[in-house]
């Protein structure tokens, strides 16, 4: 056994009741964190073990207590060891959206999502100290791993002097994009793999420890342009207005416009997905993590698509067209 691994036993046995009678991997992450399902008596919990010297579970811990007090079904912390990284969860089950979403269940599973994001978003005070703001630096910082891991370690290529003047616009362009938006609270990875259907009060959430204060529809993206899993440009843009529609009956201000809102929509989306792939070729190269490399193409799709309608990412969707990057894909992975 590991010390890491007897460190966690020897700390269940002091927190619970009894010795657990048996410990299983329940899910990990594109983090260092990992996540273990403890059966104990009748009962069953998670365990995150997040090390410390990677990992801080403070914000964890007290992000998902002001979710709870918002109204939204994050994990309760049931113990804690912060020194050690180690915390003691209610089990949200392992019913995960990504698995059972479908056209017919899609409606119902979205439209408890999309509730729980609204109370997340009205209720969230965006002055509040607990999150930190998402900001032109980290925005930037997240496009930049597009430009590292993705074009330059991933696919080896060597951008001209005049194609980093390209990513450089673009970059500024999306960044000033996200930072004109109404300020609500990002939980930041919120999508079907993140989201467990519950019972009741559907869906659970969880990975919620990077939240920040930034733009009302970053959220909104990772949920309808999901990374995992994709839908009807038409039925996407339905939930986006509907959704506006609910923010502005609750007395969110700053949404008048529903043209600038499916704007405001669509480039948030070509930041979120220029990170997620720059994340996911980061996760293959650094962490030895390849599973995320079929999803590179999904994500990908949706930064060309959305970007070949705005004459203002025109010069982007040329880069990437011209350098190959439209047709790219992992080695044995099929369309």
């Amino acid at each position: 056994m590991s010390d890491r691994k007897q460190v966690l036993r020897e700390w269940l046995n002091e927190v619970l009741p009894m010795s657990p009678r048996r410990i299983a991997p329940a899910s990990s992450d594109a983090s260092f964190r990992s996540y273990f399902r403890v059966w104990c008596d009748d009962q069953t919990h998670i365990v995150m073990d997040a090390p410390p010297d990677k990992e801080d579970c403070r914000p964890f811990v007290a992000i998902a207590q002001a979710m709870r007090t918002l109204g939204l079904n994050t994990p309760e912390v049931l113990a804690s060891d912060l020194d050690l990284g180690l915390l003691l969860l209610t089990d949200l089950g392992s019913r995960q959206y990504l698995a059972e979403l479908d056209q017919q269940s899609v409606p119902n599973l979205y439209a408890d999502a999309l509730e729980a994001l609204t109370r997340l978003q009205v209720g969230g005070d965006p002055a509040s100290s607990l999150l930190p703001p998402y900001d032109s630096a980290l925005l930037h910082r997240e496009m930049e791993l597009f430009r590292e891991w993705f074009l330059g370690k991933l696919l080896g290529l060597e951008l001209s002097a005049d194609e980093h003047h390209i990513l450089d616009q673009a970059f500024a362009v999306l960044a000033n994009n996200a930072l004109a938006q109404p300020r609500v609270w990002v939980h930041r990875d919120y999508h079907s793999r993140n989201l467990m259907i519950t019972d009741p009060d559907n869906p659970g959430v969880l990975d919620f420890q990077d939240a920040v204060v930034g733009a009302v529809t970053y959220d909104l993206v990772s949920l309808l342009r999901d990374c995992y899993i994709a839908w009807p440009r038409e039925q996407v843009e339905i939930w986006v207005l509907d959704h506006r529609a609910r923010l502005r009956a609750l007395g969110m201000t700053g949404l008048e416009d529903a043209d600038q809102f499916l704007c405001w929509f669509d480039l948030m989306g070509i930041q979120r997905h220029l990170k997620a792939t720059g994340i996911f070729a980061r996760l293959n190269l650094r962490d030895g993590k390849a599973g995320y490399l079929p999803d590179i193409p999904r994500t990908l799709g949706y930064v060309l698509e959305v970007a070949n309608r705005y004459p203002i990412m025109a010069d982007l969707c040329r880069l990437l067209r011209v350098r190959g990057v439209d047709s790219w894909r992992p080695a044995g992975f099929l369309r």
